[in-house]
């Protein structure tokens, strides 16, 4: 099977990574393909199964680790586990398609350190952990203590930054969409 490429986009909660991925797949010269995470968590919203998340049991994630069937997984939570599937990987590139990810900070850098020629990794920086704050409450998804959670942890992520092939300051949405496009456009070109 032939490899694409890999782009993964990586921040903190609320730093507009998803925002920035969706706007990049609208982007079909960029040939692009979502991957979809595995997730123990409820779905949020209208979020759906198979498009959003493959949801599935802490025992049905743990036996996939057991089976070594993820590229990268984390317990990001407390018995709250996200991965990549190899299969999702496989999917999408046997459609001639790069593959896209939104996944946290840890995941990110493993798929990296798993496929460093074919990964570009992307860090979406926030304004602020204030402005952090404020977008997670405007979801109106989440407990305050959940929130509060999200914001302990940005602290950490942010501090990996350094680690990414390159970081976009979302602090005006609009140029950092055209800084995506251009990246994407020069790393799945190459």
């Amino acid at each position: 099977m032939k490899k694409g490429k890999l782009i993964v986009f990586s921040a903190p909660s609320g730093s507009g990574k998803t925002t920035i991925v969706r706007h990049l797949l609208e982007q079909e010269h960029l040939n692009l393909e979502f991957s979809i995470s595995a997730a123990t968590r409820e779905a949020r919203g209208e979020e759906v199964n198979g498009t959003d998340y493959h949801f599935m049991s802490l025992d049905d994630f743990k036996t996939h680790i057991k089976n070594e069937d993820f590229v990268e997984w984390e317990e990001v939570y407390r018995d709250n586990f996200y991965g990549t599937l190899k299969t999702e990987i496989e999917r999408i590139w046997a459609t001639g398609k790069n593959v896209i990810f939104d996944i946290d900070v840890a995941g990110g850098l493993r798929i990296k350190s798993k496929f460093p020629e074919e990964t570009l990794a992307v860090f979406v920086k926030p304004p602020s952990i204030d402005e952090l704050k404020i977008r997670l409450k405007k979801r109106s998804t989440e407990s305050e203590d959940k929130i509060n959670m999200r914001i302990a942890k940005a602290s950490v992520e942010l501090a990996t930054a350094p680690q990414f092939d390159v970081v976009i300051k979302n602090y005006d949405l609009e140029v950092a969409l055209e800084e995506a496009v251009e990246l994407v456009k020069d790393f799945v070109s190459k």
